[in-house]
């Protein structure tokens, strides 16, 4: 705060004033004080006093999220405290809704608060808004998806791969009219499950221009209609592959709309409860949320207890699970 005063040519309470968002600052020099400290990459720090005072850590973390709410996303938050409660750090998430400036948003108030570390799912095309603080030794875990613009530990699943290992699966059951349902393309894990998808049936000698894929379906409802748009239409497809869990309900949805559960195969990409009730069960690819959110965790802990060996990003293998709605032959 002195650097930021000293930088702007006004008193250390102006700077408060300006950084709390008090009355009593003209707007110009409330301007300079906030040029001043977007230069010195100054955030206001919540806690600084009450850690001066006792010469500790916070023991708390932030944990970034798509969304609380996704079944994929609070396995994850799980097995982040369950590590993480060990060492008596606490876990505060959020959800970023998959919105770039949410995350920007979010990152700054956790800062602001001066955890010991994030974890974060990132959206945004870079992630270089936060090298300063990583710089300064603040340790970042990226999950999910790998950040851009930043070396920094990440935990992946290997979307590509498993997204190949479907389309295997329905070709090997016989299935040629194929069509692939993904999320946002602006989304990592959905441009890499498309690419293993497209490019494992072109390896098999499938036209990959005729294959139907949708992309942008990023609730069940906008799946559903593409679905029920694809099953309606000429020469439709007798295999489906669904990028992600919500896009895997929507088609489900479709299906027994049209009294086609039985008799279009699909496999979806990421697990979710109930999957083996369905009838037929659901086959999925796997992905194991517990195991990224518990090595997220260790990588975290080992940063901050001073581990300083170049970022690696941690694979961690998906799975296919049989339950009947993959095997299920063309009609």
């Amino acid at each position: 705060m002195r650097h930021v005063a000293a930088l702007a040519g006004v008193g250390i309470k102006t700077v408060s004033r300006v950084m709390n968002d008090e009355p009593g600052v003209s707007e110009a020099t409330r301007q300079r004080v906030l040029g001043a400290s977007q230069q010195l990459n100054y955030q206001l720090d919540m806690a600084a006093g009450s850690l001066r005072r006792t010469g500790r850590q916070t023991l708390s973390i932030g944990l970034l999220l798509p969304s609380v709410a996704n079944p994929f996303s609070s396995e994850v938050h799980r097995a982040l405290e369950d590590t993480l409660a060990t060492r008596g750090i606490a876990v505060f998430a959020a959800s970023l809704d998959d919105d770039p400036e949410r995350e920007k948003a979010m990152v700054a108030a956790f800062l602001g608060r001066r955890v010991d570390g994030l974890v974060l799912t990132p959206i945004a095309r870079s992630q270089s808004y936060v090298i300063p603080e990583h710089s300064r030794d603040l340790p970042m875990v990226f999950i999910d998806r790998e950040p851009v613009g930043i070396e920094a530990d990440a935990v992946v699943t290997d979307n590509a791969v498993g997204a190949a290992r479907a389309a295997a699966h329905l070709m090997a059951h016989g299935h040629t009219r194929l069509a692939c349902l993904g999320d946002r393309t602006d989304i990592q894990t959905a441009r890499e499950r498309r690419r293993g998808f497209i490019e494992e049936l072109g390896r098999a000698g499938i036209a990959t221009s005729t294959v139907p894929v949708r992309d942008g379906l990023h609730d069940e409802e906008s799946a559903r209609l593409a679905a029920l748009e694809l099953f309606t239409a000429e020469d439709p497809p007798t295999g489906i592959f669904s990028s992600q869990n919500l896009v895997t309900f929507g088609v489900m949805r479709a299906l027994k709309e049209l009294g086609l559960s039985k008799r279009v195969a699909l496999i979806g990409f990421d697990d979710f409860a109930l999957a083996d009730m369905m009838d037929p069960g659901i086959t999925v690819i796997a992905q194991h949320p517990e195991r990224i959110g518990k090595l997220a965790a260790e990588r975290l802990l080992a940063r901050i207890d001073g581990d300083d060996s170049a970022p690696q990003t941690y694979v961690v293998p998906s799975e296919l699970i049989q339950r009947g709605s993959g095997e299920l032959p063309p009609a």
